[in-house]
């Protein structure tokens, strides 16, 4: 099934346009290579664009076995970051961090987590981006969707090392203890 000019043009200005708010956004920690914000722009641009791409095929073969594996995925994607954001809110708090200047305030949790879902994972809501990631790519198989959610993959990968350094430096030995009884993204596996 082809796709009319007209809905590619205006995916792509929509992408254009979401890429300029991710930028401005995004300003300060551009600046800072060595920030996990640096890499997490580009998972968003990543997602971005995977969304520009295969959004004119969302609803296609709805009950196909990948489209189910998909909404599978992105309902998934929509648990993990409900429940991170309720965890942090619940037990993280917030701390004025002056090592990295270009943090949301939001991003500076002032007590680590690890009950409710970060009990098994580190990264909840880079999980979510993951699983957001995948579910969209499988809306529409193509090698330049693959490329894109290969190389977003790679950049949420390394998001979390970058942020597990800082959060080494902030929490010290019990972030070190944590990191030995959970895992990255995914419970019990990765």
């Amino acid at each position: 099934m082809g796709v009319p000019d007209s809905i590619t043009l205006m995916n792509f200005i929509l992408f254009i346009l979401i890429s300029l708010i991710l930028v401005w956004i995004s300003r300060h920690t551009l600046k800072n290579y060595r920030s996990h914000g640096f890499y997490r722009f580009f998972v968003f641009e990543g997602i971005a664009a995977l969304l520009a791409l295969n959004q004119p095929y969302w609803f296609n073969d709805p009950f196909s076995i990948r489209q189910m594996f998909s909404w599978a995925l992105l309902i998934c994607s929509i648990g993990f970051v409900l429940c991170a954001v309720k965890l942090l809110r619940a037990f993280g708090g917030y701390s004025r961090r002056d090592d990295m200047p270009e943090n949301f305030t939001f991003e500076n949790t002032a007590h680590l987590v690890d009950t409710g879902l970060y009990r098994f994972i580190r990264h909840p809501m880079y999980a979510s981006l993951l699983l957001l990631n995948w579910g969209a790519f499988l809306k529409h198989i193509t090698p330049v969707t693959l490329s894109i959610s290969v190389i977003t993959t790679l950049f949420l990968i390394a998001v979390a090392k970058v942020e597990e350094k800082e959060n080494h430096i902030f929490f010290g030995e019990a972030y070190t203890e944590y990191c030995s009884k959970s895992k990255m993204f995914l419970p019990f596996l990765f």
